[in-house]
């Protein structure tokens, strides 16, 4: 396979994510565009999902997604807050589960750690383990 660079770990979330809600029986939207502000929409039972997707290693025991968009322009990089009005939908690929965790980003701050693996101290108050995140909300 591929190197994985940034955009090819990009790719390869977006088609896991694709087939995971296709398995779950949604109709998959592609937008036109790469200026939206989500990824792609999924469709089920007269209901539109705007998705935003994110890969993530899990290399660590757990993953976390920051609701920051960043991107290049002539002047470096630039990082600014999403929108999360306009994302019903974080769908994160895991290449370390192999699965797909979804979550409404609105019940969230300014980011969501998920953990793949149970903490070494075995906390489990205010933790939000990846298994409870398999279903679409």
């Amino acid at each position: 396979m591929f190197e994985h660079h940034t955009k090819t770990k990009g790719d390869l979330g977006l088609l896991k994510v694709k087939l995971d809600l296709f398995q779950k029986g949604f109709l998959i939207l592609n937008p036109e565009t790469e200026h939206a502000p989500f990824d792609i929409v999924a469709y089920q039972n007269q209901v539109f999902k705007r998705v935003q997707v994110k890969y993530k290693s899990g290399e660590n025991g757990s993953i976390c997604v920051n609701f920051r968009s960043s991107y290049c322009n002539s002047k470096g990089v630039v990082s600014k807050p999403v929108d999360k009005s306009e994302i019903d939908i974080y769908a994160v690929y895991c290449e370390a589960t192999d699965l797909v965790y979804y979550f409404n980003p609105n019940l969230f701050e300014k980011s969501l750690t998920l953990r793949v693996d149970k903490p070494k101290n075995n906390q489990s108050k205010n933790i939000h383990f990846a298994e409870d995140f398999l279903e679409v909300p």
